[in-house]
């Protein structure tokens, strides 16, 4: 399950995750994004109860971007205990991104 953030929740799903949390900040005219969007869902499923997945539109939540620092999607903020950890930009394949997924958590 993928939980969409905006300014009204984000602080409330960060603060309760039990297990890291990863955010999608993404637009519907960015190319990139929507390659993306499948293999992040897809990904979702994978990690269930290890790893909560997000998606944060840009276009429609602009302060929660601001708040990250956000300069170029797609972007992948790997959050835990409240802390941006790791940051992923760009378009990645499905096994490249996993991989970096698996690094990033094994180093929490």
């Amino acid at each position: 399950m993928i939980t969409n953030l905006t300014k009204d929740n984000i602080e409330k799903e960060i603060s309760n995750s039990d297990v890291p949390i990863i955010i999608d900040f993404w637009a519907s005219w960015c190319g990139p994004c929507q390659m993306m969007g499948p293999v992040f869902e897809e990904l979702s499923g994978e990690y269930e109860g290890i790893l909560k997945f997000c998606k944060v539109n840009t276009e429609t939540e602009p302060e929660v971007s601001s708040q990250f620092g956000i300069q170029g999607i797609p972007a992948l903020s790997i959050i835990n205990r409240t802390k941006e950890i790791d940051r992923i930009v760009g378009f990645m394949p499905r096994e490249a991104l996993k991989e970096k997924i698996d690094i990033i958590l094994s180093k929490i």
